[in-house]
């Protein structure tokens, strides 16, 4: 029988949430036109949209926001946040911005230009996204045990190097502006990238003189499976495996939105004090974000990262944080519920694919999936497949992921061992009448870029 890890934290404060009735959810629905982004949140009972910005933050982040310095230039608050990411990542300049786009807006055009290509294990929404912005391709370059939910490795999230390699060479090492490890691997279900793959990409990108980024939004996460899975570091501290895993690379993006455990931030870190790259991310950052000490956030907001920082990298925290998602996977286990296995560290990855295999990629199975559990218990998710990936930027074609998923991510600090039991609750029920569901929904309207945010959607309707 699944076992939950109990929460290392008690509730001080709590927020009234609504359950509305079936019948009220299909209406809701339908009135944001079959996309869960236009939902009011308020019409939502267990949010799992998204594991950004949602958390709950500690008694001392609510005390750290009270200390905010709100000097234009200079604050204190920013001198808090640079030596505690310092202390942590070993990175002799960081930079704050508002969130992880914007790390990924002001650094990325550094790199990348009409006729570049940028290659990572596997590209997530918007950092696909700024790098076609910057006029570049995205290539992703995942290890194939990626595209087979049931197979249980324990890193999942890694790069192919011979691939990479091998992509390099084809493309000329002048044409890849960027080597991309994002850790974890959120568009492969949340999986972990060992320190030993992260150490082989390094040196193929040195060999190219290609530079590296992490994109380390969940940086602590996949530092706790470090631990957990790979031998050579079971008797590494946390914090040693941070570090270890950030010296192989020249330069970090992150949202800080994830596990800093914060509402709002994020911060580019570039390992060379000396680097000419840091000139032209200050310029950046003055021009789209705001100056540098303050990089488009309040004081406040600075100190509540620097704090959620080292809360985030708490060993006994994030036994807790990776248990609430092994307590799923272990309750889907028992009743043969199909996910990216073994489960990643964010939340639990359903595989639409095998819930609907009667439904095609450009019909959006990952999509069907997270409206029916919408109208079963008021569970909002999102799609990570087909419909997400969006269409080929050059023909216009929607591209077929590798996988589709029904992603639902979990808010750190937030929902209890009620609300887990409910989500699977819910998920059984969608499973059971899975052959029910014959078809998907076809888009009426989408932007160019970044579709899933405010498509429109219907049902399709066939004889």
């Amino acid at each position: 029988m699944a076992k939950y890890v109990a929460e290392p934290f008690r509730i001080k404060m709590v927020e009234t949430i609504k359950v509305l009735t079936r019948e009220e959810r299909v209406e809701k629905i339908k009135e944001a036109k079959y996309n869960l982004f236009n939902l009011k949140g308020e019409d939502v009972y267990i949010d799992l949209l998204t594991d950004s910005g949602t958390n709950a933050m500690s008694s001392a982040q609510w005390s750290a926001l009270m200390q905010g310095d709100e000097a234009y230039a200079g604050a204190r608050s920013y001198y808090k946040l640079m030596d505690a990411a310092k202390d942590i990542f070993g990175y002799e300049y960081i930079q704050p911005v508002h969130q992880g786009r914007a790390a990924e807006k002001v650094l990325f055009p550094t790199f990348l230009s009409q006729g570049k290509y940028a290659i990572a294990n596997m590209f997530f929404d918007t950092t696909r996204a700024h790098v076609e912005i910057a006029g570049a391709r995205a290539l992703d370059c995942v290890v194939e045990e990626a595209g087979d939910t049931s197979l249980r490795v324990p890193f999942k999230g890694n790069m192919d190097v011979d691939k990479l390699e091998s992509i390099i060479n084809k493309l000329g090492p002048d044409n890849v502006g960027v080597v991309v490890m994002t850790i974890t691997n959120n568009s492969a279900g949340g999986q972990p990238v060992s320190l030993h793959n992260m150490r082989e990409v390094s040196s193929v990108c040195k060999k190219y003189a290609i530079p590296l980024c992490i994109d380390a939004a969940r940086f602590a996460e996949n530092a706790c499976f470090i631990k957990q899975r790979e031998d050579a570091c079971k008797n590494m501290t946390i914090r040693e495996i941070v570090k270890a895993l950030f010296a192989c690379a020249d330069m970090f993006t992150m949202s800080a939105k994830k596990d800093t455990i914060v509402n709002m931030g994020g911060m580019i870190g570039i390992k060379d004090s000396n680097s000419s790259l840091i000139l032209k991310v200050k310029a950046n950052c003055i021009s789209f974000e705001g100056f540098v000490t303050y990089g488009g956030l309040n004081g406040r907001d600075l100190e509540c990262m620097a704090v959620g920082l080292y809360e985030g990298i708490d060993e006994n925290y994030l036994t807790y944080r990776l248990g609430q998602m092994q307590y799923l996977a272990d309750c889907f286990d028992e009743e043969g519920i199909p996910y990216q296995a073994p489960v990643g560290g964010h939340g639990i990855f359903l595989d639409a694919k095998k819930f609907y295999p009667q439904i095609p990629y450009y019909e959006f199975p990952g999509q069907v999936l997270n409206i029916e559990l919408y109208k079963e218990a008021g569970i909002r998710g999102s799609d990570i497949g087909s419909y997400m990936l969006g269409n080929d930027p050059d023909t216009g074609r929607q591209l077929e992921s590798i996988n589709e998923f029904t992603r639902l991510a979990i808010p750190r600090r937030v929902y209890t061992q009620s609300h887990m039991d409910v989500i699977v609750e819910a998920v059984k029920n969608v499973w059971k009448r899975r052959d029910s569901i014959r078809h998907g929904y076809h888009i009426t309207w989408e932007p160019p870029i970044l579709r899933h945010f405010q498509a429109h959607l219907e049902p399709i309707e066939k004889a």
